[in-house]
């Protein structure tokens, strides 16, 4: 939702989903994202 030049509104922000989602990769030094887990496992095997 826009709220104006460079304002925006997320709910998972206002819900507290990305903080949460954040704390547990830190936690588990695994990233939640696609592309991060692949990134990861790709650095794993040696590949990049």
């Amino acid at each position: 939702m826009k709220l104006g030049p460079g304002l925006t509104f997320s709910w998972k922000r206002a819900l507290g989903v990305t903080k949460a989602k954040r704390k547990i990769s830190r936690a588990t030094g695994v990233p939640l994202t696609r592309q991060g887990r692949r990134s990861k496992l790709g650095r794993w095997m040696g590949m990049k």
